[in-house]
């Protein structure tokens, strides 16, 4: 079976982010869903910074 790194890492970088935003946004006392839905702003192809290949998505 084939494995795409870039898809792998693009993975575990949402997830690392989500992880620690959603760990932040716990100890300033908001809900943990605020931090997930930060870290998919800024992971999101809308926003400049780190923006997902889209052309990863689809495989």
């Amino acid at each position: 079976m084939h494995h795409s790194l870039p898809l792998i890492s693009t993975l575990a970088a949402a997830l690392g982010l989500s992880l620690l935003l959603g760990f932040l946004a716990t100890k300033l006392k908001l809900p943990t869903i605020i931090g997930y839905l930060l870290a998919g702003i800024l992971i999101g192809p809308f926003t400049p910074g780190f923006v997902v290949n889209a052309n990863l998505l689809m495989e």
